[in-house]
């Protein structure tokens, strides 16, 4: 297309004709701009996507600052930045004649692989708003570190046709936007939907950029509403609640229902750093108010409350997908002290608390934003109109 041609001369997207881009896993990605900062020392490291709260929302901290925020909500000069990168990214989409979609595409893309930051660093050689490779013929080193530049090349593509752009996919615009953007960015396939996760904070950062997301396309569909075919909508609730919440029977357990003690019998595999009572003693201590540190890492909250730095699942809802069959007692309200309690919010992270026995559950947020407090289990429910979805041991086979 006419917009295409122009857009890659102004910009200079030469290209190599190297061959596609090799599968770059966009979590590893992730990973590794959070171990460069520092993020996984010990302690009271923040764990990479243990979130808890909207989609795309990891407790990820942001380099050189002591700014508080989190990677997709920062605060000060580094959300100014990730405004500034946003409307370079809709600048280059809407040049092309593409439509808002497009930009919503290439938003999330960028928070993924690099929160949206034009960094100098990352997996291998990988660089820039969306961790292109100039040895995978992205081109070279400073192009890369152009947003204009960079944005170009992830909508177009090489002139060549390697690698593609999101215009070299056939049929994007019907695709799920995490198809998407994962079909040009090409991570191994279990991390493909990690995309998904930031559409909430695509959405959020547009806003504030006055950026259009519902701008029709010179050469395609405008954006529908709520998104491309089978994408989460605006009300962050997923295309496919299987996806998301697994093994959930959609049978929601009763509204204020009390919860009671049952019988604390771990099997044999569940092994943690801290024992069940310094657990529950650790978590009651967190309460008072040792600091506004847990603003949506609830994940993270109950993988330290047993002694490990992170929990090595990205989600809350996913943590309890994971867990072996029998583990998981989906609706059951007799939890036994120290266990995981887990709940749909209607978000992609869902929510977990760890149960400290007589109806009480340690959680962030719920009581104070950022903050540990004992409340009743039942307030999740009755304060966020969140679902339960059952308890589970504290296993946490991938923490660390």
């Amino acid at each position: 297309m006419q917009g295409r041609d122009t857009l890659r001369a102004a910009v200079d997207v030469g290209g190599t004709g190297a061959k596609l881009k090799l599968a770059v896993p966009a979590a590893a990605l992730f990973l590794c701009f959070l171990m460069v900062v520092g993020l996984l020392g010990g302690g009271t490291a923040k764990a990479y996507g243990d979130s808890c709260g909207d989609r795309g929302q990891p407790g990820a901290d942001l380099p050189g600052t002591s700014e508080p925020g989190t990677g997709q909500n920062p605060g000060g000069s580094l959300r100014k930045k990730q405004i500034e990168n946003a409307k370079t990214i809709d600048m280059v989409a809407e040049r092309g004649g593409m439509s808002g979609q497009a930009t919503l595409i290439g938003l999330m893309t960028a928070l993924q692989e690099s929160t949206l930051l034009n960094i100098d660093y990352g997996d291998r050689d990988s660089l820039g708003l969306f961790q292109q490779r100039p040895s995978q013929g992205w081109g070279r080193r400073d192009q890369i570190l152009n947003p204009e530049y960079a944005s170009a090349m992830f909508f177009f593509g090489a002139a060549s046709g390697s690698p593609r752009g999101l215009t070299d996919i056939r049929g994007w615009e019907s695709m799920p936007l995490w198809k998407a953007a994962a079909t040009v960015q090409r991570p191994a396939e279990e991390y493909a939907k990690l995309y998904a996760g930031q559409e909430d904070a695509a959405r959020e950062i547009a806003s504030q950029a006055g950026i259009d997301l519902q701008r029709a396309a010179q050469t395609g569909p405008a954006l529908p509403e709520g998104g491309a075919t089978g994408a989460p909508g605006p009300s962050g609730e997923p295309a496919d609640p299987e996806e998301c919440y697994p093994d959930n029977d959609g049978t929601p357990g009763k509204l204020g229902e009390p919860f009671h003690d049952g019988a604390a019998n771990w099997p044999e595999n569940v092994k943690n750093p801290r024992s069940t009572a310094d657990a529950i003693e650790w978590a009651r201590n967190e309460a008072p108010g040792t600091g506004k540190k847990w603003y949506r890492l609830c994940l993270a909250f109950v993988s330290q409350v047993y002694g490990w730095s992170y929990s090595g699942v990205f989600f809350a809802v996913d943590h309890y997908g994971e867990m072996p069959k029998e583990m998981r007692h989906d609706k059951d309200r007799n939890p036994p002290p120290g266990a995981l309690m887990y709940w749909d919010t209607g978000k992609r992270a869902g929510h977990v608390a760890v149960y400290l026995g007589n109806g009480e559950i340690a959680s962030n947020d719920i009581g104070r934003r950022g903050y540990i407090d004992v409340v009743p289990a039942t307030a999740i429910e009755e304060k966020w109109g969140a679902t339960y979805l059952g308890w589970a041991p504290p296993y946490f086979p991938k923490g660390g």
